[in-house]
């Protein structure tokens, strides 16, 4: 019978015994403490090359070029963004896209503000069910597809046989019925209220979220010193959800920039482009006018805005954490 004999010293050190048989493994572990994150960074790494960089360098090296999509592209230098910067298509289009900032980030900031805070402090501490619910159905449009949402909105503003129209002839207001997404007087503005209905419910859960982490005390506080509700939502609530207010309108309006999918199942960018987005503008120039070039050079500059005004958001956010 053979007999295994236990290192020196290991009755004395139980860790000298754990050690002896696994000395890899404690090795391997002040590996991955020193580098071993590198493997792990890697899929990210190539996808964001393969997703974002490299489009990113072929779209600018085309934004220099004339191309139809097919041949050999021609060198052109800036004049496509000297056309660019003359066109009124262009300037048109990022006029409309500040009214759908309006829509996706201001209005829909505000409302949820003041939706959240209602939630939380009025309906919340009687009806604590209801509130959920309330937060499952104004976050609802978020889940449903764009496309979807498009196309139900684009029946009930149908100037025929759409249900607003019809409500409008039953209450007797027909005088008050129109072509909502066919005239250029009303386009805009149907779209961005579609827009803010589907947008209202990000701010609310994100600031739902936010008050949680509010000290009662501070409510209280405000409370025995005579504060309204108005008065308290002002100078506890905002004060304290700062960073979420930021995150929410950084968010938000990156997401107005860059709308094309509710403005293709829409409006299609009409009438007379009182709806065009520098997004659709893009797309229409690659795809149905076959300036791929043109196209380019929008898509560039777009990315450019929405590059710097996430600085200038952050830069703003950091100043206010530092103070």
């Amino acid at each position: 019978m053979s007999v295994t004999q236990r290192p020196e010293g290991a009755l004395r050190d139980p860790g000298a015994l754990r050690d002896t048989r696994t000395p890899s493994r404690v090795g391997g572990r002040r590996v991955e403490r020193s580098g071993g994150y590198v493997p792990y960074l890697i899929p990210g790494v190539l996808l964001f090359v393969a997703v974002i960089a490299v489009p990113l360098v072929m779209n600018l090296g085309i934004s220099f070029t004339r191309w139809q999509g097919v041949g050999d592209p021609d060198w052109v230098g800036f004049d496509q963004y000297q056309k660019l910067f003359t066109d009124e298509t262009f300037w048109l289009s990022f006029r409309n896209n500040l009214a759908l900032v309006v829509a996706m980030a201001i209005i829909p900031t505000i409302l949820g503000l003041l939706l959240a805070a209602a939630l939380f402090d009025v309906v919340s501490k009687k009806y604590p069910r209801t509130t959920t619910t309330l937060r499952a159905a104004f976050y609802l449009p978020q889940v449903l597809p764009a496309v979807v949402a498009g196309v139900v909105w684009g029946w009930i503003l149908h100037p025929e046989n759409g249900a607003a129209n019809a409500f409008l002839r039953l209450v007797g207001l027909d005088s008050w019925a129109q072509n909502w997404l066919g005239d250029e007087r009303t386009a805009l503005l149907s779209v961005m209220g579609v827009l803010v209905w589907i947008q209202i419910g990000y701010p609310l859960v994100i600031f739902m979220a936010g008050l949680q982490r509010v000290d009662p005390q501070l409510y209280e506080a405000a409370a025995l010193d005579g504060a309204s509700w108005w008065r308290r939502l002002w100078s506890v609530t905002v004060p304290q959800i700062r960073q979420e207010i930021f995150v929410v309108l950084l968010t938000c309006t990156i997401a107005a920039l860059k709308s094309f999918d509710k403005i293709f199942v829409l409006t299609g960018g009409g009438p007379g482009g009182s709806t065009l987005t520098p997004a659709y503008f893009s797309y229409r120039n690659f795809f149905v006018s076959n300036n791929v070039g043109y196209g380019a050079a929008i898509a560039t500059v777009l990315a450019a805005v929405i590059v710097v005004l996430s600085f200038l958001f952050l830069r703003a956010q950091n100043k206010e954490d530092a103070s």
